[in-house]
């Protein structure tokens, strides 16, 4: 198999890891980056609060974003790509000085086609650079 895109086993990933980062590691999925504006609403305001994605997976994202949110922090997300955008419920399952990370909750299947087809650009995107 190319080295390209190698797959990961749990062992592999899990080799030095605490059960706690192993834990957020399975929710998080297996990240791509991935360049996106975005907004997040909090249930409990109206206010778009302005975000930049840099990772994506199937499964949630890491955004960039200026507003403290905090753990367990429910909201909804909206990322705008190639004239495009994808939308869903989410949870921050762990923040950084930079930003967040999301995990996304059920997605509506028009928004989980945009979101394939998006990963799948990617992935792709991620093989042709690794080419010789």
């Amino acid at each position: 198999m190319p080295d390209a895109i190698q797959p990961y086993t749990r062992e592999w990933y899990a080799v030095g890891m605490t059960q706690e980062q192993r834990q957020l590691e399975d929710k998080r999925g297996l990240r791509f980056p991935f360049e996106a504006d975005a907004q997040v609403v909090l249930p409990s305001a109206s206010d778009k609060i302005p975000a930049r994605v840099t990772e994506l997976s199937f499964r949630g994202c890491f955004l960039e974003i200026s507003s403290a949110l905090q753990e367990k922090q429910r909201l909804r997300v909206k990322i705008f790509h190639s004239d495009e955008f994808f939308e869903s419920s989410a949870e921050v399952i762990y923040v950084r000085p930079t930003g967040v990370g999301l995990v996304f909750g059920n997605l509506e299947p028009p928004f989980r086609k945009v979101l394939q087809a998006w990963i799948l650009t990617a992935l792709d995107a991620q093989a042709k650079s690794k080419r010789p």
